[in-house]
């Protein structure tokens, strides 16, 4: 079945992201060098995605490892892109700004869309096949524009640490994993944090991967209709990511995280139910603005849980449980439609992850937490 094969593709270039993330990371922070993987990972998601211009009808198998490829760039990139955050302001002002790069990365989503559709109005019409394969190009070429400013602007804070006589780089960045584990240990409110994101996000990632294939398997979308749907929900995750960077700089991450989940639940228990078009278009505004708003503040809060001059290492130890969350969840939701033969019982599923995320998430203190990391 299409939508197990995709869903497996996926989950494993999210596994090689959450195993080279810590590494990377360690490394980042030994070396002084974020900025230098943040730009080669970049790089290696905009040629990947221009190389989906060679695939053609029935090039399943490559189309997966060059989309693989290109996830991983892409993913390796927005570890070392969060991880700056540390850096750039104090722990009252994260929100607002992780808001704002949220916000700005949603707008160029909302432009890149707009750049594609021409292209892809046309959907899977052998006519319109050259073109639908050139928005990728396209979608490159932009996506590239769009990085110039970072590339060119963004400096290196760190620097790169002296290591001991007779110890290697790599050696060190072993033994700054192995003390990492321990170090999380110690960090009562950050340990619990990331088992709630590893859950919550799990059905957050599922559920932006699958909300294509749903709306087109399910409620008929055609690839102009889903533009639309993916514009409108563009739109209101950049307002939702804004808005609340600045509601959790007043009322805290954590309650704002726990706005989100419970938006969350309502759209997956709306999405299940869906019958026509509006109610999708309708329920996507409500998603779009949860979604937004719960990668927004869900950055801040790491952020500020994570102790200056270890973001590298952190953040990588945080993208291991994003990553090992995208994995688990398209696989349920791939096995589940499988079993099924409904994808509104897959889409269901992840109610579960929602609420055994929030039920361990209400326990995390956000004043410990960011005491803990000041000591």
């Amino acid at each position: 079945m299409a939508e197990r094969l995709w869903f497996w593709g996926y989950a494993l270039s999210m596994l090689v992201v959450a195993l080279v993330s810590p590494v990377l990371g360690a490394l980042a922070d030994i070396r002084a060098i974020k900025r230098r993987v943040l730009i080669v990972s970049t790089l290696l998601c905009v040629f990947s995605t221009a190389l989906l211009w060679f695939v053609h009808r029935g090039d399943v198998m490559l189309g997966l490892l060059i989309f693989g490829i290109a996830n991983i760039g892409f993913d390796v990139g927005f570890v070392f892109c969060s991880a700056f955050l540390v850096e750039l302001v104090p722990p009252q002002r994260m929100g607002r700004l992780s808001g704002y790069g949220w916000g700005f990365g949603y707008a160029g989503g909302l432009l890149s869309l707009a750049l594609a559709y021409p292209f892809l109005a046309g959907g899977f019409a052998d006519t319109n096949l050259a073109s639908y394969r050139l928005s990728f190009v396209v979608t490159a070429v932009f996506f590239l524009s769009a990085t110039l400013p970072t590339f060119l602007y963004l400096h290196e804070r760190a620097q790169p640490r002296a290591l001991p006589d007779g110890l290697t780089v790599w050696r060190a960045v072993m033994r700054q994993l192995r003390d990492t584990a321990r170090r999380l240990s110690a960090y009562r409110d950050l340990r619990r944090y990331f088992i709630a994101y590893l859950l919550y996000s799990d059905a957050i990632n599922t559920v932006i991967v699958a909300s294509g294939i749903f709306a087109n398997k399910v409620l008929d979308f055609t690839p102009g209709d889903l533009i639309i749907y993916f514009l409108v929900t563009q739109i209101t995750a950049g307002l939702g990511s804004v808005g609340f960077g600045f509601v959790a700089d007043r009322m805290g991450a954590v309650r704002s995280i726990t706005v989100t989940l419970v938006l969350w639940i309502g759209v997956v228990i709306g999405a299940a139910a869906v019958q026509t078009h509006g109610q999708f278009y309708l329920l996507g505004l409500v998603a779009g603005a949860a979604l937004g708003a719960n990668q927004s503040v869900s950055r801040t809060l790491l952020g500020r849980f994570t102790p200056l001059g270890h973001q590298g290492e952190f953040f990588g130890f945080f993208s291991v449980a994003g990553k090992f969350a995208a994995i688990l969840g398209p696989i349920v939701y791939g096995e589940v439609t499988a079993w099924t033969g409904s994808q509104r019982w897959a889409v269901l599923s992840m109610t579960l992850f929602f609420l055994v995320g929030l039920a361990v998430f209400v326990g995390v203190d956000e004043r410990r937490g960011m005491a803990a990391a000041q000591e």
